[in-house]
């Protein structure tokens, strides 16, 4: 069988309370390959035959049997299982294989077993140690306060920011949640000018990467993941609530909605989240009135598209999606004698605000820019040119979504400025896609699912009932576990997050370590900082510290991707800093090479828009 002679030994053994039979080929059972069986005389068959399968041979089987029986019985009865359930097959198999590889396949099984039984009950143990309806209830304070609830919803330009930041600027404490840093920085500058009782607000702005602390501080401006859980404060104001939805930072919005301690939370946003802030009140048994805000000023389609470069005028804002393709658009315009301000994601805040605050000045006519316009910067714009409906979303390209395309479009026609704002794609295509997508009727955001992301505590209790140390296991156990009871908030982890944990867990690092190197806000995608952030990670995991030294030429040799890059990382460590003080301490020098960084970065842009307008306009399609 199976291309072998072989001799095997039927026997039955008596072990460990056990009677177990076998069918099993000795150490030396296998005899020869057919072939060569076949060319064998019968007196060397028999002589081969008895040299083998002789009482010798049966003695060490059954003494190999006896104690492969105690070992498993052992083994089994540790784990709670039933040893026949494995050695039953002794009896059974058909094979030419000698015991020691039967009794190796049999070990493994049972180890398949324990490590299923072993999984199931660390399963079973994470799932009672973590159950996602009780979620609001972890918020002390927040559960505590009589909480009720504003909803001001409305478009863009509608006011509702505004009527919400009067309200909190009105109250005694507050906090104000925003979605970017930017939007932090200008509402903190907000309620610097505030005054109550003849004396100026004092207003602290806490960011990841930024502190600015005033004593005594009354008021709070924050990103919303820095949102202060247990300081109960009389007004929360909670931006862009339509967040709830985002795939990788809805979380935030989930925590804030139910941990902001304060007496009255005013969430604002897209008129879409209404359902969505509905089924949360109800769920945390808050008070909530809904006002709904329309647009102060019309907003309208060209009656044709732009088609040309020369046919752009001054209070424009030109839209595309990438940061290679908002340079291109910025050289063709400033080519055609036009100033030009330029806004995407990959620009720090501070240099988002100065190029931004160039369009408001009039010191730049055309402003050009990714979707990183529609959040956080109020401009003086009167018409939203789109160059493209298509966008990459991550993962592949496709057409904006409609609340992203209202939200964009929104940004014209700026209240007290423009009696109205108009919306125009460059071309004729795009012209009318972004026609069709601002009459489409806002679809809703769900009213369950809302997404809760592990924190360390969650990852600490995982752990200390499953004895798991490793970041990435914990975080699967966290995603699959832990009890849903009805979907209504449900766990969930950015793939970034994800991919971290399996490198983070090659290195001596704790588990709190891992996790929060985990969320350092650095682009992987970007080798620079990718490199950086492992570099990090490797000198945390050797207790070594990381120090930075200021080097005042060297931004002057770099590209302006290696600027924006060198920015983002300085960030990216001022963030680390306030997390890890002992072993990143430069937070500080980390703040101020950024802003260095930053103004090498606004320098370059406005050298790169006065060269372009030097050159003679190129002839373009």
């Amino acid at each position: 069988m199976e291309g072998r002679v072989f001799l095997r030994f039927d026997g039955e053994i008596e072990e460990a309370g056990l009677v177990v039979p076998y069918g099993l080929v000795p150490a030396q059972g296998v005899l020869a390959k057919p072939s060569k069986w076949r060319k064998l005389e019968r007196d060397a068959r028999a002589a081969l035959i008895g040299e083998r399968a002789n009482e010798r041979a049966r003695r060490e089987l059954d003494e190999a049997v006896r104690a492969f029986v105690r070992e498993m019985a052992d083994e089994c009865e540790e784990f709670g299982l039933k040893a026949m359930d494995f050695l039953h097959t002794l009896a059974d198999l058909q094979t030419s294989e000698p015991y020691g590889i039967v009794f190796d396949r049999i070990r493994q099984r049972l180890g398949h077993a324990v490590e299923r039984q072993r999984e199931e009950r660390h399963a079973e143990r994470t799932r009672q140690s973590i159950n996602l309806a009780e979620y609001p209830a972890s918020f002390e304070v927040a559960r505590r306060l009589p909480r009720r609830f504003i909803a001001l919803l409305g478009p863009t330009n509608s006011g509702k920011t505004h009527k919400a930041m009067e309200a909190l600027a009105k109250a005694g404490s507050g906090v104000y949640l925003a979605p970017l840093r930017l939007l932090a920085l200008e509402n903190y500058e907000r309620l610097l000018e505030v005054t109550q009782h003849g004396k100026p607000l004092a207003v602290s702005l806490v960011t990841g990467e930024e502190r600015r602390l005033a004593e005594g501080a009354t008021h709070v401006a924050s990103t919303v993941e820095m949102l202060d859980t247990r300081t109960p404060v009389d007004v929360a104001v909670i931006d862009e609530i339509q967040m709830l939805a985002d795939r990788d930072r809805g979380a935030a919005w989930t925590a804030a909605v139910c941990g902001a301690p304060a007496r009255t939370v005013y969430l604002v946003g897209a008129p879409e989240a209404r359902r969505a802030i509905e089924a949360l009140a109800e769920r945390l048994e808050c008070p909530l009135e809904v006002h709904v805000l329309k647009r102060k000023g019309p907003l309208a389609m060209e009656p044709a598209p732009v088609r040309k470069v020369k046919n752009l005028r001054p209070g424009d804002a030109l839209i595309a999606f990438s940061r290679r393709d908002v340079l291109m658009w910025r050289d063709m315009v400033a080519e055609m004698g036009h100033s030009v301000s330029t806004v995407y994601g990959n620009l720090s805040p501070e240099v988002r605000r100065a190029q931004a605050q160039r369009f408001r000045d009039g010191s730049a006519e055309i402003v050009v820019g990714t979707d990183a316009i529609a959040m956080g910067l109020n401009m003086p714009i009167q018409r939203i040119v789109m160059t493209s409906s298509v966008k990459f979303n991550g993962y592949e390209e496709e057409e904006i979504p409609a609340a992203l395309a209202r939200q964009i479009a929104g940004r014209a026609g700026r209240y007290g400025i423009h009696e109205e704002g108009l919306v125009a794609g460059y071309d004729a295509e795009t012209h009318e896609v972004m026609r069709s997508l601002l009459k489409e009727k806002p679809t809703p955001l769900n009213t369950s699912g809302f997404s809760v992301a592990p924190t360390l505590e969650h990852l600490h209790r995982i752990a200390a009932v499953t004895g798991e140390t490793s970041l990435a296991k914990l975080l699967k156990r966290f995603i699959h576990n832990i009890d849903v009871p009805d979907g209504f908030f449900y766990p969930r982890i950015t793939e970034d997050q994800k991919d971290r944990a399996e490198w983070l867990d090659t290195l001596p690092l704790t588990v709190a370590e891992k996790f929060t190197m985990s969320l350092v806000p650095v682009a992987t995608k970007v080798m620079s900082l990718q490199t950086a952030w492992e570099h990090w990670a490797v000198s945390l995991s050797k207790k070594k510290i990381t120090r930075l030294k200021a080097d005042d030429h060297t931004l002057h040799y770099m590209t302006l991707q290696e600027v924006e890059d060198t920015c983002r990382m300085y960030s990216a460590y001022a963030w680390l800093g306030y997390r890890l003080p002992e072993y990143f301490p430069d937070v500080e020098l980390a703040q101020e090479l950024s802003r260095e960084a930053s103004t090498r970065v606004d320098s370059m842009l406005q050298d790169q828009n006065a060269a372009a307008r030097r050159r003679p306009a190129r002839h373009r399609r």
